[in-house]
Order: structure tokens, then sequence, then C-alpha cells
């Protein structure tokens, strides 16, 4: 028996109302370029409109004309999507709370997620929004999942209850020793100005 092995997110298809709608949230609201639009391939009544979410990957919706926004909350079933996350950059984050606020649109506040922070918000059919920005850049040559990974590990060692920002520092340290190559035979910590 063999892994089929997942390289990555290819989409994500959501099924979406009125094709206007779609375009103002995830253009208009969320800034991704509207790329295409075909008719949905499984189902000629819809249309299927393609974003880019940023990272050349795509968002898409099924949409029809004949339905409508409904804003009550999208089930959270077992086995239902409790929500969809969307990384922004720092700059970006720091105004969330404002641009969100200049349209009315109600959101959760600032959340502090130890490794990132992250708000929430509903789209026009109730479903939830994740705005998250890592309080990090990995080493060159890693991802952030390979710093989360050694930041879980730390964490686990230690016996804390989350990460936090000193095990992401201290995995980060941690990857880049093990990684680079040096000329020194002694990596530790060294005090230069001999105040100790």
């Amino acid at each position: 028996m063999r892994k089929l092995q997942a390289q990555g997110v290819h989409h994500i298809t959501l099924v979406g109302a009125d094709r206007q709608t779609s375009i103002d949230f995830w253009e208009g609201i969320l800034g991704m370029p509207f790329i295409f639009e075909q008719p949905n391939l499984d189902r000629a009544s819809e249309s299927h409109l393609y974003f880019d979410p940023g990272d050349g990957r795509l968002i898409t919706v099924f949409t029809d004309e004949n339905r409508r926004p409904d804003p009550k909350r999208t089930s959270t079933d077992v086995g239902c999507v409790h929500h969809i996350a969307f990384a922004v950059s720092r700059a970006t984050f720091l105004q969330t709370v404002e641009r969100l606020n200049e349209r009315e649109i109600k959101h959760s506040g600032v959340k502090d997620r130890g490794f990132m922070d992250s708000i929430y918000f509903e789209d026009p059919l109730g479903l939830l929004v994740e705005l998250a920005s890592y309080r990090f850049e990995p080493p060159a040559g890693h991802s952030h999942a390979d710093v989360l990974m050694e930041a879980h590990n730390i964490r686990l060692a230690r016996g804390d209850y989350a990460i936090a920002e000193v095990h992401l520092a201290d995995a980060i340290e941690a990857l880049v020793e093990s990684t680079r190559p040096t000329l020194s035979a002694d990596r530790t910590p060294k005090d230069p100005y001999g105040s100790s």
C-alpha cells in the first residue's frame, strides 16, 4: 500500500450565491484578483469564478443568479468546514480592524494565537473567514511549517501549554544551527563585550 502524496492545496471551491456578491467579497474586500470564469462543467446552470488568493493557487466559487446571499452562519456540524484562513502581511494585519470597521463588518477583534495573530469575520453567506499573520519569518530554505514543528517539539520538551514566541525564536535558532555550516568549532552563545 502506498500514499497519494499531496504537495499543497490546489484549490478550494465554495458554493456561492450570485456572481456579483462573490466578486464584491473575494476581490472587493479581500483583494483577490478575479482571474477567470467559465461554466461549472458539472452543472450548466452555475458559473465557476476563479480568484487568486495571493500565492498563485485558487479559490473558486460556484455561482447562480437565482441564489441570494444568506448571512446565517454556515454549518459547523461534523464534516463541515469551520472556517477558512488567509495569510496577510503584518502591515496589512495591523490595518485590518480599521478597514473592517470602515465597512461596518462585525469581527472578533485581534486574537493572540502565540505564533500568529488572527481576526475573524463572516462572508455575506455566513462562512467564517480568518485573516492570519505569522509573528515570524522562517530562515532561508525553511517553511513556516518547519519552524512550527520545531517549536512544537521545544514546547513539549519544556512542558509548556502552547507555542509562544520564545519557542519560535529557539526553533529558528535550532533550524539554522542544524542546516547552516560554520567554520567555528563552538557555536554556543558568547559575550563579546566581556560583561559577564
